[in-house]
């Protein structure tokens, strides 16, 4: 199952299979999400294709 149910704005993910860095997703509109990656910029990601790992950042206050 996608990780689109639990993804919003502001997370922090990586893709499973490309060296693209750190990425904070922008939006999500239905199975589309974008992202913004370290070294690859802005990509729109089909979550029925890709399923995304979220990443848990320590709190950095």
């Amino acid at each position: 199952m996608p990780t689109l149910s639990v993804m919003s704005p502001g997370d922090y993910v990586r893709h499973p299979s490309e060296d693209w860095g750190l990425g904070q997703v922008q939006s999500v509109d239905g199975n589309r999400v974008t992202c913004n990656f370290e070294h690859r910029g802005k990509v729109t990601i089909n979550s029925y294709v890709i399923d995304l790992d979220l990443v848990d950042l320590p709190d950095q206050h």
